[in-house]
Parts: structure tokens; sequence; C-alpha cells
């Protein structure tokens, strides 16, 4: 634990994958302590149960290609809150430090000398292949595993990235793919991928609203137009996902000992 300074403190949580149930139980604990929560837009509104009455719930999620709060924003609130004396929760999705800006807003909280504590979550990169019935890694498909961001960028360097991801890693989960979709898809093609590569779009992956589909990355841009593969939906690459045949649990589980997401 941190040393307390003068004044509030902010905590960087993480809320999990989507599922309200994966949440830490540090997690709920800072939620149930905050005096004011900063939530952002993919957190499950169950969460919020844990807020203690008369805590103020600030809503501040960014959809992309619509007006809302830009980070600058949600910083001056965080360090304004803190230097009152209160007790923050900003409350994010997945993991805050796996892209969560949770390491841009720790910087700010630093260098105005917040108190401040990460708490971890569970990110989607790992819980949504797992509940697809896909892990990671195995010892006989694959060994290594990469959590890369499908945004689109220009240059030497991500030339020199693609090459390593097609060529020297073993599963790929890819966040934020969707709309670069051809582009991934050629950039894996083009470093040597096998076409047969196999593939699974693990769509709002952890909750009720669960929907999956496999192929290989021949074929993936027309099964995501067949399937109407919208975001948020993870991408998983590797020989991994052949074990889903055989592992495939989520949807035949029995939903009336858990909540329904």
């Amino acid at each position: 634990m941190r040393k307390s300074r003068p004044g509030g403190k902010v905590y960087l949580v993480g809320g999990g994958p989507g599922d309200p149930e994966l949440i830490t139980v540090k997690g709920v604990r800072a939620l149930r302590e905050a005096d004011v929560i900063l939530v952002d837009r993919l957190i499950h509104p169950a969460l919020l149960k844990y807020a203690r009455p008369g805590a103020d719930l600030v809503h501040c999620g960014k959809s992309p290609g619509s007006p809302g709060w830009n980070q600058e924003a949600i910083n001056r609130l965080m360090v304004k809150h803190a230097r009152a004396g209160k007790t923050v929760t900003r409350l994010k999705g997945g993991d805050p430090f796996v892209y969560g800006r949770g390491g841009e807003e720790a910087q700010v909280l630093a260098g105005h000398g917040v108190d401040f504590e990460v708490i971890p979550g569970i990110t989607a990169g790992i819980a949504a292949p797992a509940c697809a019935g896909i892990p990671v890694t195995h010892r006989e498909y694959g060994s290594s595993f990469a959590l890369i961001t499908g945004h689109r960028k220009q240059g030497a360097e991500e030339e020199l990235r693609w090459n390593h991801l097609a060529r020297g890693v073993d599963t790929l989960a890819i966040y934020m793919g969707v709309k670069n979709l051809p582009y991934i898809r050629e950039q894996l093609l083009s470093h040597g991928k096998s076409p047969d590569t196999p593939v699974a779009l693990i769509q709002w992956g952890t909750t009720g609203a669960q929907y999956t589909v496999t192929g290989t990355l021949g074929e993936v841009i027309d099964l995501a137009r067949q399937h109407e593969i919208k975001s948020p939906t993870m991408i998983v690459i590797g020989e991994v996902v052949r074990l889903r045949e055989q592992l495939a649990w989520f949807e035949n589980r029995d939903v009336t000992k858990k909540e329904k997401a």
C-alpha cells in the first residue's frame, strides 16, 4: 500500500472484461469507499450497486466518433476532487494499464502530487478467449501470446511490428480491431501468416451477450460481414483457436446459477 499524503486519494480500478462478477475484491472495496466515482463507457451498470449511498457518480466515457469527455477534463476532475480531500475511484473497463490510459492518468496524478493506487483488473484479451473455450497458451498449440491494439499506424516501425507479430508470436489477441480488420488481415498475410491460421471473433466477451464465430484468417472479412460482427469484439488469431471445438463451455453453462449479465 502507498503511504497516504495529505488530501484525498485516487484509486485507478480495473472493472474487468464485462461480466460484473469478474471485478476483484479489492476493486469492490474501492467502490464502496469512494466519495466520487468516475465511470467509463463500457462499465457494466451492476458494478455501481457497490457505491455507497450519496457517492457522486460521474459518467465520463468516451464514445468513438461522438462528442464527450476529453482526457484532459477527466484528469482535471480527478485532481480537483483529490485535492479537496475526497476519495476518488476511477472505474475503467478491463485493466487500467492495458489500453485503458491508466498509465497516463497515473502520470498526471503523480505530477500533481496526488496519492493514488492502481487496482488491476482482468483484461478482455485473456478473459474473452477463456470464456470462448480458447486458452491463449497451450503446450501443444502455442507458448507465446501478444495483446495488441487494432488501431492503424504508419511508418517503418509499423512494418517491423507486423513482421514480428506474423512470424514471432503464436497467439494474437487484438483489441479494437473490427473497424481495421481488412488492414490487419492484409498485414498478417503479407508478412507470412498462413491464410489457414484459425481466427475467432468474440463479441461482448464474458457477458450474457457473448457471441463467438470461428474461421480462418483468409476468410475472416466475409465471416465478420456474414455475422454482422460489431465492437466490442476481441479478435484471436492462432492455432489455440482450434481448441474451442473441444473446450467451448460458455454457451452450455447453467445461467440459472449465475447472475445474467
